[in-house]
C-alpha cells in the first residue's frame, strides 16, 4: 500500500543509528520511499494518505534468526523437566504430531511473533513443507528449511546412533519438495535454506547431499552447533574432533552458514568459525531456562563474529530474547555494561538481516528497503520515562506495547488487531492440537510421562 507515517519517533537502525523525534516514513508498494522529518515528508508527498503516529515509535520489524514454531507444543513442559529435551521430547513429538497439529502450532507461532514485533522468522524444522503454506498466507517474511539428518533420530534418546541413508532420503525428499513449492514465492517473501540438523546426526554422506542441494539452488545453510554435551561426545566418538572441526572437514563452514547455539564451542572452535565467516544465531532466552546460557559469548563477540538473535523453542518473543540476551552477554564478560542496548537491538534487526545475506533489503528503515515495520506504543508504562528509548526497548520491552505490524508494505496487525489471522481460532486450535499431540506421544512411548496439566483422574 502507499501511505505516509507522520509524527513518529523513528528508530531507523541505519548506519548512524539515527532516531528522528518527529519523523516521517513514506511507503510505496512494498518499499520505503522516503525517511525524514514529518514536515519535509508532508511537503514532498502531500497527496499520499497519512497515518498519524503521535505518541508512537516506528522501528524495523524484528528478525528471529532461529526458531521452531511447532515446538510451542512443548511450552510449559520441558523447561521444568530434568530429562534430556532435544532427543527425549522435541524429536519424538515432532514425529508424533499430525499435519493439522503442526499447522495449528505454526500459526500460533506466527501470531505470537507478530504480537512481539517480529516481521521475519527463520524456521528450520521437520515436515515443514506440510505447514509452510499456512505460514506464508499470514504475510510474514520467512526462511524455511527441513532439518535433515540420517541418524535414526528416534533411537538417539535410547543412546543408539545408527545412520541409515533410506531414513535420510525421507528428509531430503521433504527438503526438495519445500524448495520446489516455496522458494522465492509470495512476492519474494518466502525463501528456503538448507539445514543440517546437527553434526552428531548428519553423516558425511548427508552433508554432501545437502551441499549438492545448496549448490544446485544457490541457497544459504544453517545448522545446530555444539548445542549439547551429548552432541560433542558423539562427534568426538564418531569423528575424533569437535563439531565445528567436523563441519569444516565436510565443507560445511562459510559466510553463508548460520550456526545456532554454540553452547560448547572451544576457543579453537571460535577462531575456526570466525576464520570461515560463520554467523551465530544466539537463542539466549530459551537456552537459559535451566540457568544462564554458558555459551562463550564474550569470546565470540570479541572474535568479530556476527551474532543474531533467535527464540528457538517454546516462545516467539524477541523482546525476551533481547533482554535475557543482554544479561547473558554481560555475564559472559564478567558483569558490567558491555554490550550496550544498541548492540542487542542490532542483533535483533541488522545482524539478523546480515546472517541471511539480505542486509540491503531488511533490518533498518532506509530508502529502498522493504517496508517491514513495527509500531510501538510509547505511552505504555514500560516506555516511560524515556531517557534512552533503545535502553527501554531492550531491557523492558514486551509484547503488549506492539500497536501495529507491517510486512512487505501491508498491515498484518493494525492498532492492536491482528488482521491476517483469526486470533481466537488460532489459540483454540493450538490448545486442542497440543493436548492431542501429547496424548498420542504418551500412548506410543509410555516411558514419556504425560504433563500434569493433561492428566485426568
Amino acid at each position: 500500500m502507499d501511505v505516509k507515517f507522520l509524527h513518529a519517533t523513528v528508530i531507523t537502525q541505519n548506519g548512524g543509528r539515527e532516531i528522528l523525534s518527529d519523523g516521517g516514513v513514506v511507503v510505496k508498494r512494498n518499499r520505503i520511499a522516503a525517511v525524514g522529518l514529518s514536515s519535509d515528508i508532508e511537503r514532498m508527498h502531500p497527496n499520499l494518505p497519512s497515518i498519524d503516529l503521535s505518541g508512537k515509535a516506528l522501528m524495523p520489524g524484528l528478525i528471529n534468526a532461529h526458531t521452531h514454531v511447532v515446538l510451542l507444543v512443548l511450552r510449559g513442559t520441558v523447561e521444568d523437566m530434568g530429562a534430556e529435551a532435544i532427543y527425549g521430547y522435541m524429536t519424538p513429538i515432532s514425529f508424533a504430531m499430525t499435519e493439522d497439529e503442526r499447522e495449528a502450532l505454526a500459526l500460533l507461532g506466527c501470531l505470537e511473533a507478530l504480537r512481539s514485533g517480529s516481521s521475519t522468522l527463520v524456521e528450520p524444522f521437520r515436515h515443514v513443507v506440510g505447514y509452510a503454506g499456512a505460514m506464508a498466507k499470514t504475510g510474514m517474511r520467512l526462511w524455511l528449511a527441513e532439518n535433515c539428518a540420517d541418524a535414526l533420530t528416534l533411537k538417539i534418546r535410547q543412546g543408539i546412533y545408527e545412520f541409515d541413508q533410506a531414513w535420510g532420503e525421507t528428509f531430503l525428499d521433504r527438503q526438495r519438495a519445500l524448495i520446489e513449492k516455496f522458494h522465492n514465492t509470495h512476492n519474494g517473501r518466502v525463501h528456503c535454506q538448507i539445514s543440517a540438523h546437527a553434526p552428531d546426526n548428519c553423516s558425511p554422506w548427508m552433508l554432501r547431499q545437502l551441499n549438492d542441494l545448496r549448490e544446485k539452488h544457490g541457497l544459504r545453510r544453517t545448522v545446530h552447533l555444539a548445542q549439547s554435551k551429548g552432541e560433542v561426545a558423539q562427534v568426538r566418538k564418531y569423528a575424533g574432533c569437535t563439531p565445528a572441526e567436523y563441519l569444516e572437514r565436510n565443507d560445511w563452514l562459510g559466510p553463508d552458514v548460520v550456526g545456532a547455539h554454540w553452547t560448547n564451542c572451544t576457543d579453537s572452535d571460535i577462531a575456526l568459525l570466525a576464520r570461515h565467516g560463520v554467523h551465530m544465531a544466539h537463542c539466549a532466552a530459551n537456552s537459559s531456562r535451566r540457568g544462564p546460557h554458558p555459551a562463550p559469548v564474550a569470546k565470540i563477540l570479541d572474535a568479530g563474529i556476527n551474532v543474531a538473535l533467535g527464540t528457538d523453542n517454546m516462545t516467539e518473543d524477541m523482546f525476551q530474547a533481547m533482554h535475557i540476551g543482554s544479561i547473558v552477554h554481560r555475564g559472559s564478560y564478567g558483569g558490567g555494561t558491555k554490550p550496550q542496548p544498541q548492540d542487542l537491538l542490532d542483533a535483533g534487526t541488522r545482524n539478523g538481516a546480515l546472517s541471511l545475506g539480505v542486509e540491503a533489503e531488511i533490518g533498518s528503515i532506509e530508502v529502498g528497503k522493504k517496508a517491514d515495520l513495527a509500531v510501538i506504543n510509547l505511552e505504555d508504562p514500560c516506555m516511560v520515562p524515556r531517557i534512552n528509548l533503545v535502553s527501554n526497548l531492550v531491557h523492558y520491552g514486551h509484547q503488549g506495547m506492539i500497536d501495529s505490524m507491517m510486512v512487505d508494505g501491508e498491515f498484518l496487525m493494525r492498532e492492536g488487531a491482528v488482521l491476517c489471522l483469526d486470533e481466537k481460532e488460532v489459540v483454540r486450535n493450538a490448545q486442542a492440537a497440543t493436548a492431542s499431540a501429547w496424548r498420542r506421544l504418551h500412548q506410543k512411548n509410555s516411558d514419556l510421562p504425560l504433563p500434569v496439566g493433561l492428566r485426568t483422574g
